[in-house]
């Protein structure tokens, strides 16, 4: 895969927020996917067709029934001084804290990092609300974020 630099990702102000700061060795690992790399990583493992979360077809795994748990709330969690994230979202998922995570904007913003530094800057990703999904490299498990602040969690189906 291919990167670009924070400075040149469409959203790299996300991870340098004033509010919400982030160290530079933290910055390091927080890895935006070119453009095609990203196009690369969403239609292998999102959609073929569909270039943003909104436009998913039938035929996409996404769309399928028995995916997803019912709709949660994020946005009491994001909004709380706390950092944690919201509780049942951390239990539906136990990866490893090396695992790596990529948190799935639309098909040509994606960004690349470890789940234990996803965990600890979630509020920066979600300051781009707009229906991302996370996922784990060769995990099943799945989030998919919504701009009314609501969540699912989900479980992929097999590749």
């Amino acid at each position: 895969m291919q990167y670009v630099s924070l400075n040149d990702f469409k959203w790299g102000w996300i991870f340098r927020h004033r509010e919400l700061p982030i160290d530079s060795e933290t910055l390091a690992l927080i890895r935006p996917l070119d453009k095609a790399s990203a196009n690369q990583f969403w239609k292998t493992h999102i959609s073929k067709e569909a270039a943003h979360a909104s436009h998913f077809l039938g035929d996409d795994w996404p769309s399928k029934k028995g995916i997803w748990q019912p709709k949660a709330n994020w946005q009491n969690a994001w909004e709380a001084d706390e950092n944690s994230m919201p509780e049942d979202l951390a239990q539906h998922i136990h990866w490893e804290t090396n695992v790596t995570v990529f948190f799935c904007y639309n098909v040509d913003h994606i960004v690349q990092t470890r789940w234990d530094i996803f965990q600890q800057h979630w509020k920066n990703f979600l300051f781009v609300d707009d229906q991302p999904m996370l996922l784990g490299k060769s995990r099943d498990e799945v989030v998919w974020f919504f701009n009314d602040g609501l969540y699912q969690t989900g479980t992929r189906p097999k590749r």
